[in-house]
C-alpha cells in the first residue's frame, strides 16, 4: 500500500479545449536562431542554438552585464569616471570618439555602448574593471559559463573579430535574459534611440536596433555585425503580459535583419496564446494520508501555472499531478510532495512543485489502532479470497 506511485489527472474542463500546433513550424533566413517566452520559460524556436558562432558586437551584452554587477556590488557608481587608454583611443569600427583626455562616467559608458556600439567604450570598461582587456576577457569568459553560457569564449570586451571569440545563440538569449531579470534599474538604456557623447559624432549617433522604431513593444537589446558574422540581433519585446527574447544572426544584409527580426516577433506573439492552467493557491488534487488526523489532504501547485499554447489545432493540452503515496503522517503545509505535470503538443513539458495545503498531525492511539485494524482485515479478507 506504501510507496505506491500514483498519478491523477487534473479536471479541468478549459484544458480539453486548449489548442496545439508544432511549436517549430517557422523557417527562417538566419544562420542561428533562439526564441524565448520569458513569461512561461518556453523556447519557442532553435535552429543551431548551440553552435559556437561569431557574435560580433552582440557580446558587448557581456560587457554590460560586468559593468551592471559592478554597479550592483558597489565597485562603481553611474558617476565613476574612468580613464581611456591610447589603445581604446585607436580602436576601429563603431566609436564614440573617445580621446586620451576625456573622463568618460559609467553612464556615458553605458550609452556609448548600448547607442553607439562603442569599441573604444568597451575598452575602456575593460581596463577600468579588470586593468587589461585580456584579464577582463578571461574575467567575462568564466562569469558567462558560472551563467551556464557553455559554448562561450571572449578574447575581447567589444566582439572584435578574432578566431577564438565565440558564443552561441542560445548563450546570447541566456545573457539577455539575465540583463532583464537581474537589472530592470538599468535595462531602460536599451531602448534609448540616441546619444552623441560631447557631440562629437551625430552621424553615429542613433541606435541600430532596427525593432525600436516599430509599433512592436521592443525595448532592447543589441544588434552585431562583422563580414564573418554576418548581421546578428539579440532582441526583446514586451507585449500584454508576455515578454520576448529571441537571437539571430547571419543575415546577409542588414534589412533581412530587420524584416527577419520583426517577422520573428510577430509570429512569436501571434502563433502562441498564454493560458492559465492553475491560478495561484489553486487545490489540484486530493491525496490520502497514512496515519495521520484527516484521511486525505488537498495540494496545491507552488505557484501560479501558465502555459503557452500554439494556435490553429485542436489537440488536448493535458495536466496531471504525480506524487508517491499515501502520504505519511505528520505532513506540514508548504511541504512538497509531488509534481503538477503540464503537457502541450511539440512545447516542453511543464512541471511545477505541488504542496500540501495544510498541516496533517500524526493520528491519535485510537485512530492508528482502528486504521491498523482496518488493514489487518483487509489483509485477511484478501487471504481468505484467495
Amino acid at each position: 500500500m506504501r510507496d505506491r506511485a500514483i498519478t491523477r489527472t487534473l479536471l479541468a474542463t478549459a484544458l480539453a479545449m486548449l489548442a496545439a500546433l508544432p511549436a517549430h513550424a517557422l523557417e527562417t533566413q538566419a544562420r542561428a536562431a533562439w526564441v524565448y517566452d520569458m513569461t512561461t520559460g518556453s523556447v519557442l524556436l532553435e535552429k543551431d542554438a548551440d553552435l559556437a558562432l561569431p557574435p560580433a558586437s552582440m557580446s558587448k551584452l557581456m560587457t554590460l552585464l560586468m559593468l551592471f554587477e559592478a554597479l550592483r556590488d558597489g565597485r562603481v557608481t553611474m558617476d565613476t569616471e574612468f580613464t581611456v587608454s591610447s589603445r581604446a583611443k585607436a580602436m576601429g569600427g563603431s566609436t564614440m570618439y573617445l580621446d586620451e583626455r576625456d573622463r568618460p562616467t559609467v553612464r556615458d559608458l553605458i550609452q556609448g555602448i548600448i547607442v553607439n556600439s562603442g569599441n573604444d567604450a568597451c575598452v575602456v570598461v575593460a581596463e577600468g574593471l579588470a586593468g587589461s582587456e585580456d584579464a577582463f576577457a578571461r574575467l567575462a569568459t568564466q562569469r558567462a559559463h558560472a551563467l551556464g553560457m557553455v559554448n562561450t569564449t571572449l578574447t575581447n570586451a567589444s566582439g572584435w573579430p578574432d578566431a577564438g571569440h565565440r558564443m552561441s545563440v542560445r548563450d546570447l538569449g541566456i545573457l539577455a535574459r539575465h540583463l532583464i531579470e537581474d537589472f530592470p534599474e538599468h535595462y531602460s538604456h536599451f531602448s534609448e534611440t540616441e546619444f552623441d557623447y560631447k557631440n562629437r559624432a551625430p552621424a553615429n549617433s542613433r541606435n541600430r536596433n532596427p525593432l525600436l522604431a516599430l509599433n512592436v513593444g521592443a525595448d532592447g537589446l543589441k544588434t552585431g555585425h562583422t563580414q564573418e558574422a554576418g548581421y546578428g540581433l539579440v532582441g526583446s519585446a514586451m507585449q500584454g503580459d508576455r515578454r520576448v527574447i529571441f537571437v539571430i544572426t547571419g543575415l546577409e544584409r542588414d534589412v533581412d535583419r530587420a524584416q527577419e527580426s520583426e517577422r520573428i516577433v510577430n509570429w512569436a506573439f501571434r502563433q502562441f496564446s498564454l493560458r492559465t492552467v492553475a491560478p495561484e493557491g489553486a487545490r489540484v488534487a486530493d491525496a490520502p494520508v497514512w496515519m495521520g488526523e484527516a484521511e486525505t489532504v488537498g495540494l496545491v501547485a507552488a505557484r501560479e501555472v501558465k502555459v503557452l499554447v500554439p494556435s490553429l489545432q485542436s489537440d488536448a493540452v493535458q495536466a496531471r499531478v504525480d506524487w508517491q503515496g499515501p502520504l505519511q503522517a505528520p505532513l506540514a503545509a508548504g511541504q512538497q510532495v509531488g509534481e503538477l505535470v503540464v503537457t502541450v503538443p511539440d512545447m516542453p513539458e511543464v512541471r511545477v512543485p505541488v504542496l500540501v495545503q495544510a498541516d496533517v498531525p500524526p493520528a491519535g492511539f485510537l485512530r492508528r489502532v482502528g486504521t491498523a485494524a482496518r488493514v489487518l482485515a483487509g489483509r485477511a479478507t484478501s487471504m481468505l479470497a484467495f
